[in-house]
């Protein structure tokens, strides 16, 4: 093989698709999603846009994409050989940890829609689902209910993070203020809120993620013995 040749394999090699999505999940998890443009890709791929729009339509595609490769990380790296609570929890978790971790993927995933990430995620929790005996008829309303939690609560946890990560308010300074506000309520008119108050300073956002599943998990318990 000459010269010529080789470079061009390690010029293809570089610019896989597989490639420019693990450089832009790099370059998201460092700057965030408004730090990904292809100018920056390019720069770090070291070559033109125009050889990465061969591979990638736009932002948005790119977005899905880098996504798509850590979901898929995600849901693989979950056993199969478990019960149908226990897998739908460590799914949960893992997707909510895959969000900590990743935090631009929060809105990444609920901008999908219908898309391979989300598609990749049913697929574990239908199973799930189905394993635990819930009626066909209800089996898309019980997975709707357990993804969009997993999703929009993830999802807010995952804002926070950015929003800590970003320097302009830690998480204990927020939930100080915040506790400090839910105190001050009226007791007549706000009673609950404020008795709410001083769990904030104490609370672990995983472990009540966690609990919010649990609870969804009670009620398919509840439906199906009703049935």
């Amino acid at each position: 093989m000459n010269k010529k040749t080789q470079g061009t394999q390690r010029r293809d090699e570089s610019l896989s698709r597989e490639r420019i999505i693990e450089a832009a999940i790099e370059i998201l998890d460092s700057t965030g999603e408004s730090g990904l443009t292809f100018r920056s890709l390019s720069e770090k791929l070291a070559t033109g846009p125009g050889a990465i729009y061969w591979h990638i339509a736009d932002k948005s595609d790119l977005l899905t994409a880098a996504c798509d490769a850590i979901v898929a990380r995600t849901v693989d790296a979950q056993a199969r050989d478990t019960t149908p609570k226990s897998g739908i929890r460590k799914l949960a978790l893992g997707i909510f940890d895959m969000m900590e971790a990743h935090p631009w993927a929060g809105s990444a995933l609920i901008r999908a829609g219908g898309k391979m990430p989300i598609v990749r995620i049913l697929e574990r929790v239908g199973p799930h689902v189905d394993a635990l005996g819930v009626p066909k008829s209800k089996q898309w309303a019980t997975v709707s209910a357990l993804l969009n939690y997993m999703l929009g609560v993830g999802a807010q946890n995952a804002a926070n993070t950015l929003l800590a990560r970003s320097g302009e308010v830690r998480r204990s300074e927020l939930l100080d203020g915040v506790s400090a506000a839910w105190s001050q309520l009226d007791p007549a008119n706000y009673p609950y809120t404020r008795s709410m108050a001083s769990y904030l300073l104490a609370h672990d956002d995983r472990k009540d993620f966690l609990a919010g599943i649990d609870l969804i998990l009670s009620g398919i318990d509840s439906g199906r013995n009703t049935n």
